[in-house]
This record gives C-alpha cells, sequence and structure tokens, in this order.
C-alpha cells in the first residue's frame, strides 16, 4: 500500500515542525492547563499554530494530541474524551494543511502514558497496550500520515506503543527516546542499545526528541549512527536549556544556532527528520529549511516523485479486473451515465433507464449516493440490480459521509461479493445540504483515507490489519475539480490521492472550455486517467438555478446567454453546449460521463451521439 511519507522519505531530509506548547504557552495558555483540549476549547489557536509551522517549511506537522490519551486526561476530568480530542487534533491539522495548499505530512503525536510500567509502577503491560490503541486508532481512520512516538524514557513502555501502532494498522513509525546528560535514558538505557531494539521492534525511523540542547543531541546520534548505521534517524531537540525570567519560561538557543547543528545532523550523520522540541518556534524551523535546502528539494518532493513515477499511467490489468480497468488500460474512450436511485424502493424507472444507455452503446452506469444529502435507495443494491438485470457495469459513488470506519469496510466487503468492483471514493454532500440539515454527517475517514482504506484491500488487510482473505480487485475512481478556486490545491489533492492509491479520477461538471484548459495545462500530463462529466441543461431557468445554487457547478457568461436567447429551444441548445464541450475536450480526456436532468436519458443519448457522427465522419 503506497505510503507518501516513505516516498517522501526516499528523496533526502525532510524538516519537522517545532514545538506546539512553546507557541500556545506564548500565547498565554499556562503550563497547567491540558494542551490537548485547546483542540475542543480553542481550535482556532492550535490550527493557526500548525499553519505557521507549515508557512515556516516544515512538511510534517505533529497534530496536538502529545498527552491525549486515557491516563493523561483523566486528572483534567476528560478521560471519556480521548476519541473527540484526537478527533479533533487530526482534524484541525487537516485544516491547516488545506488552508496552506500544501502536501504537508500529518504526523499523529502520541507520548506515554504517564503512569510507570510493572514491577516499578502498577501499569500492567496489556493495558498500556490498550490505551495506546485507543488513542492511535483514532489518529488513524481520522488521515494520519504515519505516528510520532516522542519523548519516551521507557524503552519498553516504547515497545509497546510500537505494538499498538502495528496492531491498528501499517502506517509508518518515527519512535523517539528521549536522552539525560549522561547520553542514557532515564531508565539507564544506551543509544546503541535504543536504536537496535526500536528498528527490530518494527519502527520506521528511530531517533531523539527533547534531550536539552542540539549538542548533547547530536552526540546520542553519533553512537546510534556507529552501531546502526542503514537505521533512518530522527533530531528533534529542544532549544537549549530551559530559564526562568520574569515569570516566563524562555528557551536560549537560537535559530542558527539549531540550523548549523541541523546541518550537521543531516550531512554528517544522514539524519532523515530534523525539526524541533520545547522552545523551538518556526523562526527555528525556517532557518533548519534553509540550511539544509541545498540537502533536499525545495519543493515537497513528494509532488516531484509522483509527477514522474505515476507519469505513465499504466494499470495492471488481469483476468479478474473490471471491464472499466481494461478499457483504460488499452486507452478507449470511455462513456457513461449517471443515475439517482429512487427517492422510493422501486427501482424499475432507473433500470429502463440503464436499459436504454445500453441500447445507446453506453459503457457504463454510474450511480450516485444520495446526491444533495437527500434520501435515496442505497447505491450499491442499486448497482447491483443494474448489473444483474441489465447487464451492465456500474461505477459506485461510494461516500464517507454516512459510514463509520468499520461500516466503509463492511460495505465495501459486500460490494466486492456483489460483483461491483468499480468504485468512486467521495466525501459526500453535507447533511445540512439535505432534507435532515440536523443531523451530522459520520466522516471517519476523508477521500484520501477512503482511498488507502480500498487500497489496503487490494492487498488483503483491512484498516486494523487484519487479514481478509483473498485480495480485493476494486478499481479506485476519485473526484477532480477542474473548477477549483485554487487550481494548485486541488491538483495537489489528486497527486495525493494517486499516492495513496486512486486509478482514475472523475471530474466536476464542465461548461468552460477554456477553464478546462487551463486546469489542464496546469495539470501537466494527468497521472490517472480523467472521466469528464458533462451536465446538459434544459432552459435559461435551470441554467440559472445551476450556476446560482448548486455548489462546485459555474456556467460561463456565454452559456448563460445562450440558454437565455435560446427561449423554448432551451434543450436543444443544452445539447448542444454539452456537444461543443464534449468535442474540444475529447483529444486530452479519456472518457465522458453525462448527468441527464430530471431522468431524460434520452439527452445523455442525444450528447453522446455526436461521437459516433464524428468517428463516421
Amino acid at each position: 500500500m503506497a505510503q507518501p511519507f516513505l516516498e517522501r522519505l526516499e528523496q533526502g531530509v525532510i524538516v519537522c515542525d517545532g514545538a506546539m506548547g512553546t507557541e500556545l504557552y506564548d500565547q498565554g495558555i499556562d503550563f497547567d492547563e491540558c494542551f490537548d483540549a485547546l483542540n475542543l476549547s480553542q481550535p482556532d489557536l492550535v490550527r493557526q499554530v500548525h499553519l505557521n509551522y507549515i508557512h515556516a517549511g516544515a512538511e510534517i506537522i505533529e497534530t496536538n494530541t502529545y498527552g491525549a490519551n486515557r491516563l493523561k486526561l483523566e486528572p483534567f476530568g476528560l478521560a471519556d474524551q480521548v476519541r473527540k480530542i484526537n478527533h479533533r487534533g487530526m482534524k484541525l491539522a487537516r485544516e491547516a494543511r488545506e488552508i496552506a495548499g500544501t502536501a504537508t505530512l500529518i504526523a499523529g503525536a502520541v507520548g506515554p502514558l504517564g503512569a510507570l510500567l510493572e514491577p516499578y509502577g502498577n501499569l500492567k503491560a496489556a493495558d498500556a497496550l490498550a490505551i495506546f490503541q485507543e488513542q492511535m486508532g483514532v489518529l488513524l481512520e481520522q488521515g494520519a500520515d504515519l505516528f510520532f512516538l516522542e519523548t519516551f524514557s521507557d524503552l519498553r513502555e516504547m515497545e509497546i506503543a510500537i505494538q499498538a501502532a502495528r496492531s491498528v494498522g501499517d502506517l509508518p513509525i518515527v519512535a523517539q527516546m528521549t536522552f539525560a546528560e549522561d547520553g542514557r535514558t532515564v531508565m539507564g538505557n544506551t543509544p546503541e542499545e535504543v536504536v537496535r531494539k526500536l528498528s527490530a521492534a518494527g519502527a520506521t525511523v528511530v531517533g531523539v526528541n527533547c534531550s536539552v540542547g542540539s549538542q548533547r543531541v547530536f552526540r546520542v546520534l553519533q553512537a546510534m549512527r556507529a552501531a546502526a548505521p542503514q537505521v533512518r534517524l530522527s533530531a528533534l531537540p529542544n532549544a537549549g536549556w530551559p530559564t526562568e525570567k520574569h515569570n516566563r519560561v524562555f528557551y536560549p538557543s537560537s535559530p542558527e544556532y539549531m540550523a548549523d547543528y541541523a546541518r550537521r545532523m543531516a550531512s554528517e550523520l544522514n539524519v532523515a527528520i530534523i525539526g524541533g522540541c520545547c522552545g523551538t518556534k518556526p523562526a527555528h524551523i525556517e532557518a533548519i529549511k534553509q540550511a539544509v535546502a541545498d540537502l533536499t528539494p525545495h519543493e515537497h518532493a513528494l509532488i516531484e516523485v509522483l509527477e514522474q513515477e505515476e507519469a505513465p499511467r499504466q494499470l495492471s490489468v488481469t483476468a479478474e479486473s473490471t471491464k472499466l480497468a481494461q478499457m483504460l488500460a488499452q486507452a478507449e474512450f470511455i462513456t457513461s451515465v449517471e443515475i439517482d436511485p429512487p427517492k422510493g424502493h422501486n427501482p424499475r424507472s432507473c433500470l429502463e433507464g440503464a436499459r436504454r444507455m445500453a441500447e445507446h452503446g453506453v459503457h457504463f452506469i454510474n450511480v450516485a449516493d444520495s446526491p444533495m444529502a437527500r434520501v435515496r435507495m442505497s447505491a450499491l443494491p442499486m448497482c447491483n440490480l443494474i448489473q444483474s438485470q441489465v447487464g451492465m457495469e456500474t461505477i459506485l459513488h461510494f461516500t464517507t459521509r454516512d459510514r463509520s470506519l468499520m461500516g466503509l469496510q463492511s460495505d465495501l466487503l459486500g460490494a466486492h461479493a456483489l460483483g461491483v468492483r468499480n468504485i468512486l471514493a467521495l466525501k459526500g454532500d453535507p447533511p445540512a445540504l439535505g432534507s435532515y440539515p440536523g443531523t451530522s454527517g459520520v466522516f471517519d475517514v476523508d477521500t484520501i483515507g477512503l482511498v488507502k482504506v480500498i487500497a489496503g484491500m487490494n492487498q488483503g488487510m483491512d484498516t486494523a490489519g487484519n487479514d481478509i482473505g483473498s485480495p480485493t480487485n476494486f478499481l479506485i475512481g476519485v473526484a477532480l475539480n477542474i473548477n477549483a478556486d485554487d487550481p494548485a490545491w486541488e491538483i495537489d489533492r489528486l497527486h495525493q490521492k494517486v499516492a495513496a492509491g486512486a486509478h482514475f479520477a472523475m471530474t466536476q461538471i464542465a461548461y468552460d472550455i477554456d477553464g478546462l484548459a487551463r486546469f489542464l495545462d496546469q495539470l501537466g500530463p494527468p497521472p490517472i486517467p480523467l472521466i469528464l462529466g458533462l451536465l446538459p441543461v434544459q432552459s435559461y431557468r435551470h441554467a440559472s438555478f445551476l450556476h446560482n445554487e448548486v455548489p462546485g457547478i459555474t456556467l460561463t457568461e456565454e452559456a448563460l446567454r445562450r440558454m437565455k436567447e435560446a427561449g423554448s429551444s432551451g434543450r436543444e441548445v443544452g445539447v448542444q453546449l454539452a456537444q461543443e464541450l464534449l468535442l474540444a475536450a475529447r483529444p486530452r480526456i479519456d472518457g465522458v460521463y453525462i448527468m441527464p436532468s430530471f431522468g431524460r436519458y434520452e439527452i445523455a443519448a442525444e450528447v453522446l451521439g455526436v461521437l459516433a457522427s464524428t468517428t463516421t465522419a
């Protein structure tokens, strides 16, 4: 299964963020407060800290969840808020990444439990494992790219934490211990012992954080590197010894000092991840970023690698592959028509529409999942009915809005058993748009998380790492908003989806060929096949409604003018507009899907008829 962090790790040193607690403290938060609970009480403040580090150049940000485990939250009366605090912590980090429009990786931060293991304390190993699993499970399902296990002083506790991380999923693990002045952990473990044991336990990267300042961290890393030349190392030192002035805590190390040591760590010890711990601020991270700039790509290397490696867009086709996978692999032009399931329980009109499309040579039917958050028959049984009774292969729209992480996986297993193998992974329209605005969506994972879930099943595993038997062979589709206000962000998002395992993309509805061309020019060679969405308008009133009231759909002034002038001939002009755009876009796309409004399937056939006429000519 593709892991963006692992791909980025191959490209050179990665700059991590600095201290969350220091930034919160500087904003007036007292050290006696529960920093993790600020995810709920002051989310804007936490989100802004993430943004500050991203703008400073951090390629990894850690969630504000270091102490968000049941034991550490208990003294604050928050032991029952583990899920909520970690959920919100991941959400705030994702929001910061989306606002910044970067490919920043998000590390789920997990710290020690704050209690001693037996025989030195009363905490049983099995209880510790369960507590770690509780927290890590939430971070995983909410879209963490990796786990950051940090500031551990007990090697046994760290090994249990790694075991927990491995049991909940397959995310990469950065395991960081803290060392005292004598170069050992508080429990007496040497750097050599730590790096060997944690690497053997399954850590992807082993390192040091906190541990006073850069100079002492450098010495610990020297010992680790000598003991384990092949192990990836990380370093997140404090900004020196803390001092107190006027009842405020200060750290003495300047950005320039930490940047000098960061360059030495990267160039002399081949340290893979460098950032900061207590006392470090965005200025320190910016200086570190500049210091190692010539040792790693200036831009996010992940995106550049994806563009190079995914350019061939080759699909692996087997005898079990879907017809859609086979056609895309052979570069055949795809045609599909979208059908909304009925609002009741009678599927007859939908089945008749599918039959009519089959008669007109349409290749596929893609079935929407309660669009606009309005109650309709489930899309999965509708797909099954079309495939079994009409004989047309379907593309199932599958959203995270209405399903928990467990529900997503259960429905996917059911879809595969029913022969529904083409999945369009979507977030889904928010409930506020629909008939039940007072309800809330589930959204346990975002669309990238959903792609990872499906890709994991294609590897034979569920998100908890359990074997599901023989691997599935889903073909994974994703949405692409060609009308996005920020095309760069949307393109970055597409590459993240591809890295997660996406095989093809279906675009938002298009009405502007010039805008589409600009977007595709900015995208460059598409990393996966693109299927263009068209919705023929019926009248000027229909066009005006779509333009002004439906999210994600924007008509050009020219299209609106033509529809207004069309008068009673609006349907004909709507078909002409769709045909013109289809013919203009065809050289740059791999297929088209039509959304016929009001169940007017004959209009979809009309639009697609232009393809047959041009082929004949």
